[in-house]
């Protein structure tokens, strides 16, 4: 009976944090649409980089948007939603994870060509050019999705349904080669590619007082570098606790009923959901075009009131200098 309500409290606690997620990142405003709105409205918000942005936002919004399916799953301890919703979220779980960290990568080194090959950069980092490696990181991720959307199937079992994988056989040795390869291709390469970006970054800009021969954009260089740095490491510390879960609870013997090991499971894959909510908070406050444009975005009439008083201003100076100019004219000396 103890076990029993211990398995509720933590179903109740879990529902309770996805929900938290799930508000926070589906709100109409930002933290998830504003991203897709300044890029799209805002033309000096189409770079490169805020190009990876988008697509990292667009990762976000729909790795979200599953959270209240999975929500329902685990308060019902059931899946009420069909096969068709059951092949569509795991599908959506794993494009969501993938996408995430190839853009990321993506957006690690397009920031240390910038810094380090400034020359390079010029050809390299267009927003053409962006748009193609991203659906490219889309393509590259469907190898993975693609399989699993086909693979999720349910299942009854003690009158419960689950939505699962369905590996050929061998099973179990299908399902491990799978998990390992997700953390090697979906973590361990895209970190070692990460790590080793900014580390050549760090380098050139500690040997380096002035990167672009201008303050101006020097600033802005490096306040973009910061921001894609803190980016990933928010991605990291959310991800990392559940690929290395998911690798001791598939090679390790631990007992897998237990239901403070099943309420680990489920924290490390809520801590990875957060980040979907996360990002965009983090755009807003580090990114100085991205608050300008969010602050538009989530205030509109504010913006249009800021926007109205500084025409009556400019009008009004106008006025001024008219008014002015004739008298200022007939003082003048012939």
């Amino acid at each position: 009976r103890a076990k029993n309500a211990t398995s509720i409290l933590i179903a109740i606690v879990i529902t309770a944090l996805y929900s938290v997620v799930c508000v926070v990142g589906l709100q109409p405003r930002p933290p998830v649409t504003a991203p897709f709105s300044a890029i799209s409205r805002y033309t000096k918000m189409k770079t490169a980089t805020n190009i990876y942005i988008f697509n990292l936002a667009l990762a976000d919004a729909l790795a979200t948007s599953t959270l209240p399916f999975q929500s329902a799953k685990y308060l019902m301890e059931t899946w009420p939603f069909g096969e068709l919703l059951c092949k569509v979220v795991l599908s959506i779980d794993y494009y969501n994870m993938f996408t995430s960290i190839f853009t990321l990568t993506m957006m690690s080194v397009d920031r240390y060509v910038a810094v380090c090959h400034p020359v390079k950069a010029l050809d390299f980092r267009t927003p053409a050019k962006a748009k193609v490696i991203n659906v490219c990181i889309w393509v590259l991720s469907s190898l993975i999705g693609v399989p699993i959307m086909a693979m999720a199937v349910t299942k009854s079992k003690d009158g419960m349904v689950l939505c699962t994988l369905q590996f050929p056989d061998p099973p179990i040795y299908w399902d491990t080669v799978t998990k390992i390869c997700v953390f090697i291709f979906a973590f361990m390469v895209p970190i070692l590619v990460i790590t080793i970006c900014y580390g050549l970054m760090i380098l050139r800009l500690k040997s380096v007082r002035l990167l672009s021969g201008s303050k101006e954009k020097d600033r802005n260089l490096r306040r973009i570098t910061r921001m894609v740095l803190v980016v990933v490491a928010a991605f990291i510390i959310c991800w990392t606790p559940i690929h290395i879960f998911v690798i001791v609870w598939t090679l390790v013997d631990i007992d897998k009923k237990n239901p403070y090991v099943v309420a680990s499971l489920h924290f490390c894959i809520a801590l990875g959901y957060t980040n979907s909510s996360l990002n965009p908070v983090l755009y807003a406050f580090l990114d100085e075009n991205f608050k300008r444009c969010f602050r538009e975005f989530c205030l509109p009439f504010r913006a249009r009131v800021d926007q109205n008083s500084f025409s009556r201003a400019r009008n009004t100076t106008r006025e001024r200098v008219s008014t002015c100019t004739p008298s200022e004219a007939r003082n003048k000396p012939a």
